[in-house]
């Protein structure tokens, strides 16, 4: 019950913005050509963006269920896989979104408001399904390492949203050497972090298990909100809706 309850407010929510979004989308796209996103992007909030898109919280209980019965070396090799399969997505990303947004005309506005919406509507739903028995199927047959590319470093790791978040911090470091290597430097530690977190899968669950529910819930609504607010500010740029002066 409380899951049609989520849909269905997921779906009421998504048709709302697509009606609030069409009547006025033709004509603002023309006028956002020429508004861009800020040049230059404060590293600790772009850490934090990607702490929450791409961070260990949501790791931990998947690579436990995977690796249920397996012995030390084999989580080991796991986990390594799935940061080089992860860390590969992500530079591939990276380097090919600034092409790919340029050939088919998309603008960052666009990119980033189709972020939010999928950040937004994944948060809620996993929100909305906290404390309730997941009817998610474990993996069957025995574990094997083909795990590490689906689905550990994808999707679990590198989210959809997580992706158009590193393809739109990309392009607006590609022109400054510094934010680049700021970004890289950023990606590379959250990764460590994941790498860490399933190496000490256990010892993380056991010691602070508890912890780590509440803080997943604090994540979960932080995502929901950050969600709205990548939604709202791309509507803004866009011209969809009329920016607050007060």
């Amino acid at each position: 019950m409380l899951r049609r309850r989520g849909n269905s407010l997921i779906l009421l929510v998504l048709a709302g913005l697509c009606m609030l979004a069409t009547g006025e989308f033709a004509s603002a796209q023309d006028a956002a050509e020429s508004m861009t996103f800020p040049a230059k992007v404060n590293a600790w909030k772009v850490f934090v963006m990607l702490f929450l898109m791409l961070g260990p919280t949501k790791i931990l209980t998947p690579f436990m269920n995977m690796t249920a019965g397996t012995d030390e070396k084999f989580r080991r090799v796991l986990a390594r896989r799935a940061i080089l399969f992860s860390a590969a997505a992500l530079v591939l990303a990276g380097s090919l979104g600034k092409t790919m947004l340029d050939n088919l005309n998309i603008s960052l506005p666009v990119l980033t408001l189709a972020a939010g919406l999928i950040l937004f509507l994944v948060a809620l739903q996993t929100v909305l399904q906290q404390g309730t028995p997941s009817d998610r199927a474990s993996p069957r047959g025995p574990p094997s390492l083909h795990l590490a590319y689906s689905p550990l470093a994808f999707p679990t790791i590198v989210t959809p949203y997580g992706i158009a978040a590193v393809i739109v911090f990309a392009t607006l470091a590609q022109e400054d050497r510094a934010a680049g290597l700021a970004l890289a430097g950023v990606v590379f530690i959250i990764l460590a972090m994941n790498w860490t977190a399933m190496i000490y899968v256990e010892s993380i669950l056991e010691w602070a298990g508890a912890a780590l529910q509440v803080f997943a819930v604090v994540v979960g609504v932080t995502q929901v909100a950050l969600g709205l607010q990548l939604i709202i500010r791309s509507l803004v740029i866009l011209g969809v809706i009329a920016e607050r002066t007060s």
